[in-house]
């Protein structure tokens, strides 16, 4: 290769200086053809014809004129899950970053909202200026599928490391950024966006906004006609650039008849969202001119991230509505339906079938109330039931009663029973397996009572409420199966039992216009696959509000979203409900205490100071059974009532028995007495490290203290091991301590499970920090089982003063070493003591050498671990972690 330079220099200077001028000619001739190929050619391709935001010649929102175009898009490099790319090979976690001003900024809090409407995880951030980055990466993954900047300029004006780092993530993973510029008096009423070919002109009065028709962004969001009249404030911001790598999503005019100067006369449209299709700098930028308060901004913000993750973050076009109109026939005189108003209710049925196939209204009676009003309502309710095949039907109780204030099961079912023979006689269908309570009591916070009497009289398969887990905010409402029963989260859609008049409308009737028009009524359907909404009989007679509200929001979605809204009956609707959220079935208990609506539709025989105060949580064959019998000798403690199945463990947080609820759990607790020194404790020692256990003990008992006995975790598998040969287990006669905890991942599955509760229980640090996830380390306690062991009476006296108990005993005076025994027993009356049974305490080999070898490694980076641990809460290391460590030097 080398030679073959050498020549070739030796021919140059050889040629005359003529022949080598027209050589150069010709070779910059051919270069520049080539050049203007790829400039005017293959770029044009990859660019739109167009201008791709309003420049000087203005951008008209037709659909016909070529300026307003829909570009190629840049391809998402490395990122699966881009456009037209499968999902699952993606490289980035399916977390939204966001960067938000601070804590409690309104826009930062819009859109962490939209996002955990959409059920998005997320994690907020406050936005750096010369600060460090969160780290972004995790060996080869990218742990962010999409930024989002609730001010753009902090991420115009990072610091060149950061920028230059997130820049360099988002080209390497495909990653998009959503950033909002919200002008105030401060900012220039024009200016270039540093570092990109993009003006920006601020403090702005517009209106009448338009979704241009081509943009690649939309997906749900539906261009049309403008939307008339003014946006709301003046401090809107509108981009201006003759790069073609910026596309308008939104356009509308100033409000005032001159333009802004500089983008020409002719510039009647003016994008405010444009989107960054990648083509300056290889990343794709979604940018609003404005905060999220004008709704269509919400719209076009879902699309965005659906966008520009690929659809991984996305929500389907499909919606589900059920509209309950409850106590069709409970309501005062003169607020009840007359023949027109029901005449108008089979009508606007039949109407809202052009949009929602199959709608039909769901009415919810309580039979003692027929026939209830004046003699005009009375035939109201005649005509209705003469159209009982025309909507579907669902019963409250007899006398609209709550629930809750029945504590016998068999009160309940006569009523139901009146229910069902008023329904039986006049022909109303009793079989739809649906049905309300009144002021959703009951239903949750959970009265068995009613659970059973539905299942018995009604055949109950489906229920809803809007209290689970709370009632605000709505958007955190969720589903769950308890005993059999589905329970739907049920929506609210500003109409209740006092809205009867459009006028009276609380605010103004502005005020349900604006709930309607892009609102929260709108929202709720926009952000829920299913919304049941909750109406009233008073919302049909008189001025009709019911039929004005879902008439007007279905013609809104069908004008601004391509959205498909359907219907299904309840139970078929719950099916949907679960196989979209299959992880909901389960419920999370929550404290009914702590929320005043829960407590007040909660029964009265029941009391929130039945509840544990104190968990003794394990792990398993560290003491917690001497520990639970040295508690249970203290006159201020009182422990569970003992299992028939697991003795004096109820296990309740990690296993079965919490789908029995939270009555059958204070069952084993007595009825607490009139002392405030009372103080209930359990002990399972299972929960610590249960991976479901921390989440729903923290759920019910937030202020509990939470007690937990280690020791030397080889020590702990060892014992376990020897307590399954106790216990006849097959699999530990089999095999030797050495086989079961070096078995390797071909092992038969019964040895791999016997080795995980062997070894798994150990890894300490882990286990506590999920406890930690949920609990205070101040509400911690993190005892030395071999202190315990040795020394009972002094962690006693420390344990007391950990929960502040009023009485303070002294255990040296009431525990006694059993030398038969070999551990600590209660000292009785003349000298005798009451020990555990004969399961405690066995004696068996020592553990050979190369177990503890193997064990000494195996645990060496989790003793590391926890030691660290320990001295973030504050807590002191147990001996035989502190020799331990001497052995890791």
């Amino acid at each position: 290769m080398l030679g073959c330079v050498t020549r070739v220099r030796r021919l140059v200077r050889l040629l005359p200086l003529q022949t080598s001028l027209l050589l150069l000619f010709l070779f910059c001739t051919v270069s520049v053809f080539i050049s203007a190929y790829f400039l005017y050619g293959v770029k044009r391709e990859l660019e739109p014809s167009g201008v791709g935001v309003s420049g000087a010649e203005g951008a008209s929102a037709d659909s016909d004129d070529p300026r307003v175009t829909p570009s190629r898009l840049l391809p998402l490099r490395g990122v699966s899950g881009g456009p037209g790319v499968d999902p699952s090979g993606a490289r980035t976690d399916p977390v939204v970053l966001v960067f938000v001003e601070s804590q409690y900024s309104q826009l930062g809090q819009e859109i962490v909202a939209i996002l955990e409407s959409g059920r998005f995880r997320y994690r907020t951030e406050i936005s750096p200026g010369k600060g460090d980055m969160p780290t972004l990466t995790d060996k080869e993954r990218g742990r962010f599928t999409l930024v989002i900047y609730e001010n753009i300029l902090k991420y115009v004006n990072l610091d060149a490391w950061n920028r230059e780092l997130l820049d360099k993530y988002c080209v390497e993973y495909g990653v998009g950024i959503i950033g909002f510029f919200k002008a105030n008096e401060n900012s220039l009423l024009s200016a270039q966006l540093k570092g990109f070919p993009l003006f920006l002109h601020s403090n702005l009065g517009l209106k009448d906004c338009t979704v241009n028709p081509k943009s690649p962004l939309l997906f749900i969001t539906r261009s049309g006609q403008p939307l008339p009249g003014p946006l709301p404030g003046d401090d809107w911001t509108v981009f201006q650039s003759n790069h073609s790598t910026y596309e308008p999503v939104l356009l509308a005019k100033t409000q005032s008849a001159e333009s802004v100067a500089s983008m020409g006369q002719n510039a009647a449209l003016l994008p405010s969202v444009v989107q960054d299709l990648g083509l300056h700098d290889g990343i794709q930028r979604v940018l609003f001119g404005n905060n999220l308060v004008f709704w269509l901004h919400k719209l076009v913000f879902v699309d965005a991230v659906a966008f520009l993750t690929g659809k991984r973050l996305s929500l389907s076009l499909e919606r589900y509505i059920l509209v309950d109109i409850d106590d069709i026939f409970v309501g005062k005189e003169g607020t009840r339906m007359k023949v027109p108003d029901v005449k108008a209710l089979l009508e606007t049925q039949r109407e809202l079938r052009t949009h929602v196939p199959n709608f039909t209204f769901n009415l919810g009676f309580s039979g003692k109330f027929f026939h209830a009003g004046s003699d005009e309502e009375d035939l109201g309710d005649d005509l209705l039931l003469s159209y009982v095949k025309e909507f579907w039907w669902f019963p409250h109780m007899w006398s609209h009663m709550q629930p809750h204030l029945f504590h016998n099961q068999s009160v309940l079912a006569e009523q139901m029973l009146l229910n069902k023979k008023f329904a039986m006689e006049h022909g109303i269908p009793t079989n739809m397996g649906y049905a309300v309570a009144p002021h959703h009591s009951g239903v949750y916070p959970v009265h068995m009572q009613l659970y059973d009497a539905w299942k018995k009289v009604w055949g109950i398969k489906v229920t809803s409420t809007e209290e689970y887990p709370h009632l605000k905010p709505a958007r955190f409402r969720r589903g769950f199966i308890h005993s059999g029963i589905s329970v739907l989260p049920r929506q609210t859609c500003g109409l209740f039992t006092h809205t009867i008049f459009y006028k009276d409308y609380p605010g103004s009737p502005n005020e349900l216009d604006k709930l309607i028009n892009g609102g929260e009524l709108f929202l709720t359907v926009l952000l829920n696959p299913i919304s049941i909404f909750m109406t009233h009989l008073s919302n049909y007679g008189n001025d009709r509000l019911g039929l004005y509200t879902f008439k007007s929001l279905m013609m809104f979605v069908q004008t601004w979203t391509n959205l498909k809204v359907q219907t299904l009956p309840p139970v078929q609707l719950a099916q949907k409900y679960f196989s979209l959220f299959p992880s909901e079935r389960d419920p999370l208990w929550q404290d009914p205490c702590e929320d005043k609506r829960h407590k007040d539709i909660w029964s009265k025989e029941k009391t929130c100071d039945r509840f544990p105060k104190l968990l003794v949580i394990g792990p398993q064959k560290t003491g917690t059974t001497a520990l639970y019998l040295f508690l249970g000798m203290h006159p201020d403690l009182t422990s569970n009532y003992p299992s028939k199945e697991t003795f004096e463990e109820i296990q309740f947080f990690n296993g079965h028995n919490y789908h029995r609820g939270i009555d059958w759990y204070m069952e084993y607790f007595p009825l607490p007495s009139n002392t405030s020194s009372d103080y209930y404790f359990e002990k399972s020692a299972n929960y610590f490290d249960s991976e479901v256990a921390a989440q729903r003990a923290a759920a019910l008992l937030p202020k509990a203290k939470i007690i937990t006995i280690l020791i030397n975790p080889a020590d702990r598998a060892y014992s376990w091991y020897q307590h399954q040969r106790a216990h006849d287990d097959p699999v530990a006669l089999k095999y030797s301590f050495h086989d079961v905890i070096t078995a390797g991942h071909d092992a038969p599955v019964k040895l791999r499970v016997l080795q995980n509760r062997c070894l798994v229980p150990g890894w300490y640090a882990i286990h506590l920090e999920r406890w930690l996830n949920y609990y205070h380390s101040s509400q911690l306690l993190v005892l030395d089982g071999q202190m315990l062991k040795t020394e009972p009476a002094s962690v006693m006296d420390k344990i007391q003063k950990y929960l502040n108990l009023a009485n303070i005993i002294n255990y040296h005076k009431i525990l006694a070493f059993d030398p038969k025994k070999g551990f600590w027993c209660q000292l009785l009356e003349g000298g005798k003591t009451k020990c555990l049974g004969k399961s405690k305490g066995r004696r068996y080999p020592d553990m050979d050498p190369e177990s503890q070898v193997f064990l000494r490694e195996y645990y060496r980076d989790h003793n590391i671990e926890l030691s660290k641990l320990l001295y973030r809460m504050g807590q002191p290391l147990p001996s035989w972690l502190r020799e331990e460590l001497v052995h890791t030097r």
